[in-house]
């Protein structure tokens, strides 16, 4: 169960260390032109840097408390974070009838849950 809880969180920890660190390093504009963001149309340039910074945060916290031993707690902590933010994802495309980001969506709320889940004490 450990190495698949490690596998998860290093997965997790890549995709959103890549997502957010487009939305935080890029222009909003360049992202919403590529087609695949189309959210980021609606959204404002502080709103786009913060889902950035939050999916960051939250690429850290999943790995780097439980690794160090350190506040080991936050990792959990910070998996149920991207589980809201898949929540909120999933109901900002829902509500723009965007169908084709809703599986990764789930998939991603999914493993985030089992993270949270598999690594809280208890």
């Amino acid at each position: 169960m450990n190495i698949a809880l490690w596998v998860v969180q290093v997965l997790l920890a890549a995709v959103y260390l890549a997502a957010g660190g487009l939305k935080v390093v890029r222009p909003r504009e360049q992202l919403a032109a590529s087609g695949n963001l189309d959210w980021m149309k609606d959204a404002s340039d502080v709103g786009v840097k913060a889902v950035g910074l939050v999916e960051i945060l939250g690429a850290f916290g999943v790995i780097l408390p439980w690794l160090t031993g350190v506040a080991s707690v936050l990792t959990p902590v910070a998996a149920v974070g991207l589980v809201v933010v898949q929540v909120g994802a999933l109901r900002v495309h829902v509500v723009r009838d965007e169908r084709r980001p809703l599986p990764a969506n789930v998939i991603l709320l999914l493993l985030a849950a089992f993270v949270a889940v598999g690594r809280f004490p208890g």
